[in-house]
């Protein structure tokens, strides 16, 4: 696994083709967090398959959905496409809510 960013309450990692964010996504890193993983998205070849792991994500904010919304242009943009998507309850419960549930491949939510 490899550290694309360690931010004070958050880290972002990647394992193959697999971006895993951990901590708390608020509003102050989130944008540091977007660019890092779309950094390592533009670098993947065409056609690749990813999977998106917010599952170790405790604090839901609306931050880490505009994340993982930013990722999903990004691999799309590049033609990459997103296999599955992970994330914590709280965050499943709110990208539910949200209405963003239908567009993305959720797996089952992690439990807290």
């Amino acid at each position: 696994m490899s550290v694309l960013l360690e931010q004070l309450s958050s880290c972002l990692e990647a394992d193959g083709f697999r971006l895993a964010v951990t901590g708390e996504v608020g509003f102050e890193g989130a944008s540091a967090i977007a660019e890092a993983g779309s950094d390592w998205l533009v670098d993947l070849p065409t056609g690749s398959e990813v999977v998106f792991d917010l599952s170790g994500v405790g604090r839901v904010s609306s931050a880490a959905l505009s994340v993982l919304l930013e990722w999903t242009r990004q691999a799309r943009d590049a033609g990459v496409e997103v296999a599955v998507v992970r994330l914590s309850v709280p965050l499943e419960r709110l990208t539910r809510v949200a209405g963003l549930d239908t567009l993305l491949p959720l797996a089952e939510p992690v439990p807290d």
